[in-house]
């Protein structure tokens, strides 16, 4: 009996949702429809950009007279940093390769064991 009731608790809450969602549906076309009110969102929204762009200028002006960095400072050094590091992958991938290629070549003339310098100086 308790499996009954238990059904019928939860198709009657399935029927509720459902007709909740229908009602929910129906009242939020309505609103879509109404020019007025879709005006008025589109015009508050307009000028909350519109406040949210003031605050960030004021804020960095405000930041620029203290003499904080500002995301902005953060974003231009970010930039140049990743520069930097470019440059430098780039000059070890050289080096590596005119090491690699210094090791190749056969040496030439091999430098003297012991040449005139202050170490020969003093075995003598």
């Amino acid at each position: 009996m308790a499996t009954k009731r238990r059904g019928r608790g939860e198709g009657i809450l399935n029927w509720l949702y459902a007709r909740g969602e229908e009602t929910l549906a129906e009242v939020v076309q309505d609103l879509i429809r109404n020019r007025a009110l879709t005006d008025t969102v589109v015009q508050a929204v307009r000028r909350a950009a519109e406040a949210k762009g003031q605050i960030d200028r004021n804020m960095q002006a405000l930041l620029g007279l203290l003499n904080v960095p500002t995301r902005a400072d953060y974003q231009k050094l970010l930039a140049k940093i990743e520069a930097l590091q470019g440059n430098l992958v780039n000059v070890n991938m050289k080096l590596d390769r005119l090491l690699a290629a210094q090791h190749r070549r056969p040496a030439r003339h091999a430098p003297p064991a012991s040449g005139p310098g202050p170490s020969s100086a003093q075995e003598q």
